[in-house]
This record gives structure tokens, sequence and C-alpha cells, in this order.
């Protein structure tokens, strides 16, 4: 009887240890299951694209993205992305958002690359005005002009320089709108700046009628001081002439007036003449 009791005990703890290694079997294959994760296609470049690339079906394509972590602006087709250019360098499998992009309506190049509402204008420059050629695509420069003050006769012309403009992006350089990556500075004939329709008709009045000079400026410097007008005669002589209260015209200093000549008188004693010279008072 007992051993009957021993055999049934052994056949249920078989029993119950199968259960329970099924049991964890299955649990184990539970938690080792990679769940699917969804993925959505998302644009990216294929090479570095320099501002102002015009993309096609050579420099962009699509990889898989999670579908869980969207990103603001992307695009999920090539077909959406070719003929647009970009605003801004791309590197090669960065994404292609619609932030980079100019409107298809655009263009390519430099045009497409100028915001709505502004536009681009180029000066002329030389080593001097263009800061020893470090005046490149991507700098910011006040622009600074000389010219002689309205009204002044050519005899006693006076001249002024100002800072019209402050804070302006740099475009291109030449033909190049893009910086050189070592900062290389860049001779160049003529620079095109960005700026809005009124600042434009500025500098063209300013290039024509006066001297221009660019002032390099660090490109998070985003101060814009308006620093006043400097006169010839700040610069050139004791400082600018005295203003008179009522007014408010500069007085010009007169030269004082030339002493009248000496008269001179012969005089005769005996048989000697004599000339004497008396001032005239």
């Amino acid at each position: 009887m007992n051993k009957n009791r021993v055999i049934i005990g052994l056949f249920l703890a078989v029993g119950v240890a199968i259960l329970l290694s099924v049991y964890v079997y299955r649990a184990f294959q539970q938690a080792s299951a990679v769940r699917p994760i969804k993925t959505q296609q998302v644009v990216v470049a294929v090479t570095p694209l320099p501002l102002g690339t015009r993309l096609d079906t050579t420099n962009v394509r699509t990889i898989s993205w999670p579908g869980d972590a969207p990103v603001p602006g992307m695009l999920t087709t090539v077909e959406s992305a070719v003929g647009r250019a970009v605003i801004t360098p791309v590197v090669a499998n960065e994404m292609i958002l619609e932030s980079k992009l100019a409107p298809r309506e655009a263009g390519a190049g430099l045009p497409a690359t100028i915001p709505e509402g502004m536009r681009a204008i180029s000066v002329a420059v030389n080593e001097v005005i263009g800061v020893a050629g470090f005046v490149t695509p991507g700098t910011s420069v006040d622009v600074l002009v000389t010219g002689q003050i309205p009204g002044a006769t050519q005899s006693g012309a006076q001249y002024v320089t100002r800072t019209i403009l402050e804070n302006i992006r740099v475009l291109a350089a030449g033909q190049k709108i893009e910086q050189d990556k070592e900062g290389k500075p860049q001779t160049v004939p003529v620079v095109t700046l960005l700026v809005s329709p009124k600042d434009a008709g500025t500098l063209a009045m300013a290039s024509t009628e006066g001297k221009i000079q660019l002032a390099l400026r660090n490109t998070i410097d985003g101060q814009t001081p308006a620093p006043v007008p400097v006169l010839q005669a700040t610069v050139f002589g004791s400082g600018a002439p005295p203003v008179t209260p009522s007014t408010g015209r500069h007085i010009v200093a007169q030269k004082p007036a030339a002493a009248p000549p000496p008269y001179t008188v012969e005089i005769i004693i005996g048989g000697k003449r004599e000339n004497k010279s008396f001032p005239n008072e």
C-alpha cells in the first residue's frame, strides 16, 4: 500500500514538474519575442549638398524611420523633394526637411536662397573694402559710406562718414555662395549682400554718390548701436565747428584781415635823400 502511494506521488511530482517547465518555457518565449516596429520612409541626402543645390533622384533617397517618432517637416517621398533647392548646406544622410527647401517655383542657385520680401544687391569691392578678402559668404558686415555734405561749396567741401546699414548678411563673394571650409580669404571684385528693398536703394545711392567701406563683424553679434556720423573736421581738425544756440548753424571761423601796407616818406636833409616807412594804422 505504501509502495503504491510512493508511485502515485512520483507521478504527481513528475506531472507538476512538466507543467511548470512548459509554463516557464512559454513565459521565456513571450519575454524574448520582439514586437515588430512600424516604420515609414523619410527622404535623406545621398551626398553633401551645397547651398542652392537643386534636388533630383541622384542626390536624395529614402530610408526607414520609426513610425512613432515623426520629425516635423520631414518628407516621405522622393517626388516631394525633386525639383526644389536647398537653402542651407546639407550633409550626407541628413534628413531633408521642409524648412531646408525653397519653394519649387523659386528655382535653384542664389535666387532660391533669397527669402521672400528681401533683395540681393552686389557692390564693387577691393582688398581694402572687402576687409582683405575675409568678407565671404555667410559673414555679416556693416556698410559705411563717405561723401560730401550737401550744400557745401567745392572750395570749402566738408565730408562725413555714416554707417548706413548694420548686420547685413553676405550672400556671395564673386560667384561663390559657399564659404571656404578652412576659412581662407577670397579676393573678389564684388560681394552680394542680402538687404530689404529700402536698404537696396540706400546702398545703390551710397555706392554711386560716395565711397563705401565694409566693416566685418561677428556673425553672432546682433547689436545695432547706430554709430554717430563722423565729420571731416572731427578727424582732421580740433573738433566740430561750434553751433550757435539761436540758429543751430555751424560758425565758420573767419581768417583775420590782412594788415594794410606801410606808407613810405622821402626825407631830404641837405643834399641827402632818405626813404622811411611808417605803419599804416
